[in-house]
Formats: C-alpha cells, sequence, structure tokens
C-alpha cells in the first residue's frame, strides 16, 4: 500500500472490485449492514475478499455488530481491516481489536467542534479513524449520504485519520490539499445511483485524490 491511502466502499460486484483495483485503491470497503443500499451478505463479502487478496486490503464495515457476528465475519470473510460505523465506545472499539485480531477503523460523524473533541476519546483505541459527515437524527443509516461537512473543524483533530462525507472526483483533490488527512474514503460519490458503483468517477476519484497528494509531497 502507498503511504497515501484510497479507500473506494460499498463495492458490492465483482466488476465494482476490478474497478477499484485496477484502478489503484489500497481499500476497498464491503458494508455488512442491512439498511445499506450497499450492504453484501458474508458469503458474498467471503468471494469477494479472495478476488481482492494480494491487491489490496479488505475492510468489512459493520454497525454496533456483537461478538457472534464479528466472529462470524474475521472466521468466513477473514477481513484485512475491521471498520465500526455505529455508536461503538472507545472501550467496545479496543476489545474489539483486541479479540479480533485485526486493524480497527472507527469512523466518527463530525457536525461540530464538540464531535471533534469527542474523537480524542477514539485515538488510542483505533488503529485510523475516518471522519464523516455527521447524518441527520433521522437517518436510517449512519454513513454513505454524500455529504460534506466543514473541514476546518479538523483543525486539530487526533490523526492519523481518514477523510470521508460527501468526498467525489471534483472535490476530493481540494480535500486533500486543504485537510492533508492521512487518506480518503468515498462511497457513494464514485455512484450513477445508490450503491450502483460507476467505474469511470472511480477512476477519477483515485487519480484526483493520488495527485492531489503528490503535489504535497513535492
Amino acid at each position: 500500500m502507498s503511504s497515501f491511502l484510497v479507500k473506494i466502499c460499498g463495492l458490492s460486484t465483482p466488476e465494482s472490485l476490478e474497478w477499484a483495483l485496477s484502478a489503484g485503491a489500497d481499500l476497498v470497503g464491503l458494508v455488512h449492514f442491512s439498511k445499506s443500499p450497499r450492504h453484501v451478505p458474508v458469503d458474498v463479502a467471503t468471494a469477494q475478499a479472495r478476488q481482492v487478496a494480494g491487491r489490496a486490503k479488505t475492510v468489512v464495515l459493520t454497525v454496533d455488530a456483537g461478538d457472534e457476528l464479528l466472529n462470524h465475519i474475521v472466521a468466513t470473510i477473514a477481513p484485512d481491516v475491521l471498520q465500526l460505523h455505529g455508536h461503538e465506545s472507545p472501550d467496545r472499539v479496543a476489545e474489539v481489536r483486541t479479540r479480533f485480531g485485526r486493524p480497527v477503523i472507527k469512523a466518527l460523524g463530525i457536525g461540530g467542534s464538540e464531535d471533534v473533541a469527542a474523537a480524542r476519546a477514539y485515538a488510542g483505541a483505533a488503529d485510523l479513524l475516518l471522519y464523516d459527515a455527521k447524518p441527520p437524527k433521522d437517518a436510517s443509516r449512519p454513513g454513505g449520504l454524500g455529504v460534506v461537512f466543514d473541514w476546518s473543524l479538523l483543525e486539530g483533530a487526533p490523526t492519523p485519520f481518514l477523510l470521508s462525507g460527501g468526498l467525489d472526483p471534483t472535490n476530493v483533490g481540494d480535500a486533500v490539499r486543504r485537510v492533508r488527512p492521512f487518506g480518503v474514503d468515498v462511497s457513494s460519490g464514485v455512484e450513477s445511483a445508490p450503491g450502483v458503483k460507476d467505474e469511470s468517477r472511480i477512476r477519477a476519484f483515485v487519480a484526483a485524490a493520488r495527485a492531489a497528494s503528490e503535489e504535497g509531497q513535492r
């Protein structure tokens, strides 16, 4: 993997996985959450993880999953990374990381400075934080909503982190230049419809993110 990470999340077909892999994604995200239009069952995700093996890292995203489900996911899919996208506490994140022997990404919704302050409790519990737009209270799912939040809130936020929330091929370059994250994550921003990935958008997103990252290293 490169030092700057590009993650394409919510992939659900062999074709979309291939697009992300051939475009040079470092991390590919498989969503196991029934309320999401990007949900993939465990048996499907198992086959997809085999497709990814040796080419990128497989991330399985869950929302407030219990030990039984996580054990099944780890034993069956064997993901490289677990992403926790619910209301998991810092203690729960640390517990998952230790119990299941996988690196953990903890997603946190950011809507104000108080959310950044709360993120500090997770800095030692997760291997990597992911800052996403905070969903509205009546939202049926915690992410993949295509909303950009105020990036200036992240000044002084715990690191390392992936930046997410409303990113797409047209704004990811600006996001990388302004925020200087450890990496970026996208789902709805490379889709033609909810859950339907678009090859040209995936390739454009990866290219724009890489170009902006390389600018910052010159």
